[in-house]
């Protein structure tokens, strides 16, 4: 794999203009499109210190091999070239939200002469009309059922239609009035048609000019003392008004608008969009999608926009008769950066004016929050899916079984993970997976002081070796301080059975080893586990390493990788739980981050420890209000005497007002 070194460009020869960047790995295939308001700060992120990446964004940049970028005049510009590029090159790392049989819609082929009303999944076709997305393809069929009875149109297909022509005889939805049966001449093509534009212009949204006209219909049928025929019209209109029903009404202006909602990790992310047209929800579509990059949620919104419109006008333009995809509003949850760039874009593709905004009140805002919703349950939803499968959970575990030779299924699993930026806040995660399933009360983490300058290999040993040197302790009766920190730190021994806490009843923190320890790392890092596991006498303990880049698999010892299948479920579980203990680690390092920034006005301070660096920021708030601060007020703070608190009100009082940055806890 390449090192980023090896291909960095120098900072100087990238321009600091808006354009698109690719990246190409060793066969020069474009891996990954993106694009930047200025190709300079965009492209010197990529190159910081790994460790600091997204996991896929490691894995994109350590595949590459090198980087091109093309200027362009405007944002406008920038998000065509994208889309072009994306869709030329198709780059693995690159997300594409593509339409595929999960969205049924309700398609009319007015190009025929005799035009259908059917259920369909595919690519768009000219002169075919769609109305939809929608959810389920019952829902389709649900409406057409009701409205059959109002606008009886033909649904059959060509052969059954030819067939009952042959044989003189309608089907039976001819016989029940839901068909006006053209196939055998009971209206001619011309009614028939008008029959399916009525149906076209309902399903359009002109449903009160349809449900007057059918009013007045029924009084003159009164007045005429026709009642049979008035009691059809009455019971077409009650059909109407059924169907309408289904159609959730949410907003009474006519509103022809996209809701979209985002819910995210650091990891993956679900999109959720209501398309509401002629003021109700005419369709839903929902993806979940790996985040090659960590965005947040006006980031998402602008890669979303940008490669969903794009595409869905493309399909259009292959059936016109479909209208534009793009509607006069879209509503999403955070404006991007370059909301105006956007906003032109969108008004280009529909023809009119398009508006980009976040709803902050009334009914819009409440179907924003219930598009919210709608995310957080799928992305739940997503994740639960295979985690709470029985039967993939105990494939994954059998898998991992053979896969890695183990004497019986890994029950237990735990993994470790190293986070810091340039060895400076080093910190460790120990996260537990029990049949599969997440254990978030037994999770761990740990400060990391001994190995932090040594690097990865030596942080993974000191924190395998504190672990397990806990875990060796609570099941002799002989508790030693390891200096985890968190869950772990001062812990004290009670009397009791091994492993088990005489007080509570309940197992000690480490009293349970793993049957399989996962390191995030390749072949050094199990290594040094199993090193550690070995130094310690534990025999019983499985050690791999998952190195992020071709997810392969490594044994302790072993020269090669063991590469599983990539679409087993035994990585699937080897990945989830890595994943897991790197979020598990990153938050924990941004808050020991955060607090050390927060106290760094107090360095220096003799006699102030981070104990009580933290302390007194905690007592008032921030450090602006502690600079305000008397020495009788700083000395009522627990642990400080009055020589301590003049000393930090003597250093505090050159140190003028509060910098940009600090905050209040």
């Amino acid at each position: 794999m390449a090192d980023p070194s090896t291909y960095r460009p120098s900072p100087g020869s990238i321009p600091d203009a808006p354009g698109v960047y690719k990246f190409r790995d060793a066969g020069h295939r474009v891996i990954y499109v993106g694009k930047a308001k200025s190709l300079r700060s965009r492209l010197n992120s990529y190159f910081a210190d790994l460790a600091g990446l997204h996991p896929r964004t490691r894995q994109m940049v350590t595949t590459a091999a090198g980087v091109e970028w093309t200027v362009v005049s405007t944002e406008v510009e920038a998000l065509q070239l994208e889309y072009n590029w994306i869709k030329e090159f198709d780059p693995r790392f690159n997300v594409r939200y593509r339409d595929d049989k999960t969205y049924p819609v309700l398609a009319v082929t007015l190009h025929e002469e005799f035009p259908r009303l059917h259920v369909y999944r595919g690519p768009r076709k000219k002169g075919v009309r769609y109305f939809g997305p929608y959810a389920h393809a019952w829902a389709i069929r649900e409406t057409l059922d009701l409205l059959l009875r109002v606008f009886p149109a033909r649904t059959c297909s060509t052969g059954v239609f030819r067939r009952h022509g042959q044989i003189g005889r309608p089907c039976l939805l001819g016989y029940i009035d839901k068909c006006s049966a053209p196939c055998v001449g009971n209206v001619s093509a011309q009614r028939h048609r008008e029959i399916v534009e009525d149906f076209c212009d309902f399903l359009a949204g002109r449903t009160e000019v349809m449900i007057r006209r059918l009013e007045r219909e029924m009084a003159q049928a009164a007045e005429s003392l026709e009642f049979e025929r008035a009691a059809r019209l009455r019971d077409d209109l009650g059909a109407l008004r059924r169907a309408m029903e289904k159609q959730a009404v949410v907003l009474g202006d006519g509103t022809d608008a996209d809701v979209i909602a985002f819910a995210h990790d650091e990891l993956e992310a679900a999109v959720q969009v209501f398309h509401v047209r002629g003021g109700r929800v005419r369709g839903q579509r929902g993806w979940v999608i790996d985040k090659v990059e960590e965005m947040d949620v006006p980031a998402l919104v602008e890669q979303f926009l940008s490669q969903f419109y794009a595409e869905q006008t493309e399909l259009a333009e292959q059936a016109p008769d479909g209208g534009s995809p793009v509607p006069r509003e879209v509503l999403v949850p955070s404006l991007p950066p370059d909301a105006d760039a956007l906003s032109e874009w969108l008004s280009g593709l529909r023809g009119s004016r398009v508006r980009l905004r976040v709803p902050q009140r009334g009914d819009k805002r409440a179907l924003a929050d219930t598009v919210a919703r709608n995310a957080e349950e799928a992305f739940a939803q997503h994740k639960l899916r295979r985690a709470g499968d029985l039967t993939a959970r105990s494939a994954a575990l059998a898998q991992l079984q053979e896969y890695l030779g183990l004497d019986s299924a890994p029950l237990r699993i735990e993994c470790v993970d190293i986070s810091h930026i340039s060895g400076s806040d080093v910190v460790a995660s120990l996260v537990v997976f029990e049949d599969g399933v997440a254990r978030k009360s037994e999770y761990r983490r740990f400060a990391l002081r001994e190995a932090a300058t040594e690097g990865d290999v030596a942080a993974i040993a000191e924190v395998v070796r504190r672990r397990f040197a806990r875990y060796l302790a609570e099941n002799t009766g002989h508790t030693e301080n390891t200096g985890s920190t968190g869950h772990t730190e001062g812990a004290r021994e009670r009397e009791g059975a091994p492993g088990i806490d005489a007080e509570t009843g309940r197992p000690r923190k480490f009293a349970y080893p793993p049957n399989l320890l996962v390191v995030d790392g390749a072949g050094p890092q199990a290594t040094a586990a199993a090193d550690v596991l070995a130094e310690l006498g534990i025999t019983d303990v499985a050690v791999v390493g998952l190195a992020k880049r071709l997810e392969e698999v490594w044994l302790p010892g072993e020269p090669e990788a063991a590469i599983l299948p990539r679409a087993s479920d035994a990585l699937y579980l080897l990945q989830r739980v890595r994943d897991e203990a790197h979020r598990f680690a990153i938050r924990y390092h941004r808050q020991k981050r955060s607090r050390r920034m927060r106290t760094s006005v107090l360095d220096g301070i003799p006699g102030l420890g981070q104990a009580r660096k933290t302390a007194l920021v905690k007592h008032f708030g921030s450090v602006k209000k502690l600079k305000q601060a008397s020495v009788d007020e700083i000395a009522q703070v627990p642990g400080f005497g009055t020589r301590t608190a003049q000393a930090v009100h003597a250093a505090l009082a050159g140190e003028g007002t509060e910098t940009e940055g600090e905050s209040q806890t």
